[in-house]
């Protein structure tokens, strides 16, 4: 290719460029609502809590406050909790969940945790930015797992999710998200998973994992 080609290349590569900056500056212009989100992260793969934690280290880089409420992982000692826990004034942590549902064997202990750790986020979620104490972001990992095991009524989530202050984002993780809870939200991603080394022989790892 000449050098005059090269040229001309670039220049049809820029004019298109040009065009597309119109076109997208053009659309943004149209996005004007500030609201508060309701975001769902739910499927098969990996990475649904993690990409909730992704979103806390976002909001504490923005000065925002974080309250987390974990459903089922609260005996595990993860990462992201040491992390969390770096920042007391921005960011509460109630690790609430008994563990995994076949590793307690005991659905009333679990239905108990659901219930307290389900308190807990009401009244984070009622305590939005403005307050005292409010938050700019409430995460309920793993809500979904106690919502397919019935362990909370679905309904009242429903209800106090779509009533919640304007300016509040809520994060949901766990696989199985209710198609209800899908209807609600704003945003919501669904993990797939193509490859896991679980399968082949490979345990869980730290800093992967937890």
């Amino acid at each position: 290719m000449t050098e005059s080609d090269q040229d001309d290349v670039n220049r049809r590569a820029n004019e298109k460029a040009k065009k597309r900056k119109q076109a997208r500056d053009k659309m943004l212009a149209t996005k004007t609502i500030e609201k508060g989100l309701v975001i769902v992260h739910t499927g098969k793969g990996k990475g649904k809590s993690t990409a909730a934690f992704g979103l806390a280290a976002r909001a504490i880089g923005n000065g925002m406050k974080v309250g987390i409420v974990q459903y089922v992982k609260g005996k595990w000692d993860t990462g992201e909790r040491v992390v969390m826990e770096k920042f007391p004034d921005q960011v509460t942590i109630r690790t609430m969940g008994e563990g995994f549902t076949w590793e307690t064997q005991d659905r009333a202990r679990d239905v108990a945790a659901a219930w307290a750790a389900w308190e807990a986020s009401k009244k984070m979620i009622k305590s939005a930015r403005g307050d005292d104490a409010g938050y700019d972001m409430v995460i309920l990992d793993e809500l979904n797992i106690v919502l397919r095991y019935g362990y909370l009524p679905l309904n009242e989530v429903l209800e106090v999710l779509t009533g919640k202050p304007d300016n509040l984002h809520v994060v949901i993780t766990g696989r199985n998200a209710k198609p209800e809870l899908i209807e609600v939200a704003d945003l919501v991603t669904e993990m797939t998973m193509v490859k896991h080394p679980f399968r082949s022989g490979v345990k869980a790892q730290k800093g992967i994992e937890f």
